[in-house]
């Protein structure tokens, strides 16, 4: 997979294809580094994928809550799930069956020299 810095970073998204994945249950792992390339947090999530547009980007309602999380409107970051069990590292909480993945990697902006 080719990794993209935010300065040329263009997102893949195609209206009709957002349409297919509204409804569909989506698992989000975001690991935090810092410029070192150490890992300074981790983060995992999932719900029902509510809207999604080129403008306002992916967004879930979590899970058991009215909350809502954004999703940078990649559609190409969105795999398949294999069919099974996946254990939340922070919570435990099994997520049995979701419908897509989706991984990224998070950055603290670069500092003005």
């Amino acid at each position: 997979m080719t990794e993209y810095t935010s300065e040329h970073w263009e997102p893949y998204f195609d209206e009709e294809e957002a349409k297919a994945v509204i409804g569909k249950h989506l698992l989000v792992g975001v690991t935090h580094r810092n410029h070192s390339e150490e890992v300074t947090g981790l983060e995992q999530f999932h719900g029902e994928i509510i809207r999604a547009s080129r403008e306002e980007g992916i967004i879930l309602r979590l899970s058991g809550s009215d909350k809502e999380r954004w999703v940078p409107p990649d559609l190409s970051r969105l795999e398949p799930a294999t069919p099974g069990n996946y254990r939340l590292k922070d919570s435990g909480e099994v997520v049995v069956d979701p419908d897509l993945l989706s991984t990224w990697t998070v950055y603290p902006p670069k500092q003005s020299q």
